[in-house]
């Protein structure tokens, strides 16, 4: 019987360690797939945060584009049809903007593009435009 009840110790202490493995790894797996839900909520969060803010800056050169085609055409003078073909070129740019894919590796260089075009218009113009500027003026706006 001294047998016996050493195989039942044995396996008592089996049962602890065993327990104290699965908590773990059940532990891990809840811990991993609870983390897994939480990033993707935070990273969807962080991606609709960044493209509303990437939309209303496009949205902003496009606004300034068409505004300065409507203000610039039917002229016959040289400087300024050389500045509407700037503001038309910044059009263009826009339009071409891979609004759909915004997952595009190119996304970032081509807002890099539009910014410096944009930036180009406003010196031919003689106009201080800033984006930046213009959200935070928007900001204190209320509707």
């Amino acid at each position: 019987m001294a047998g016996v009840s050493h195989h039942v110790t044995d396996d008592l202490f089996d049962s602890i360690l065993m327990a104290d493995d699965r908590f773990h790894i059940d532990g891990y797996r809840e811990g991993f797939e609870e983390g897994s839900q939480q990033g993707m909520i935070e990273g969807r969060n962080h991606g609709m945060l960044h493209g509303a803010k990437l939309s209303a800056e496009v949205s902003f050169y496009h606004g300034f584009a068409l505004t300065w085609q409507c203000l610039l055409r039917n002229t016959e003078d040289v400087k300024t049809r050389k500045r509407l073909k700037a503001v038309e070129s910044l059009g263009a740019m826009i339009q071409k903007f891979p609004y759909d894919d915004p997952q595009n590796e190119s996304l970032q260089e081509h807002m890099e593009r539009v910014r410096s075009k944009f930036r180009q218009v406003c010196s031919l113009l003689s106009v201080a435009a800033d984006f930046q500027e213009y959200m935070s003026r928007s900001e204190g706006m209320s509707f």
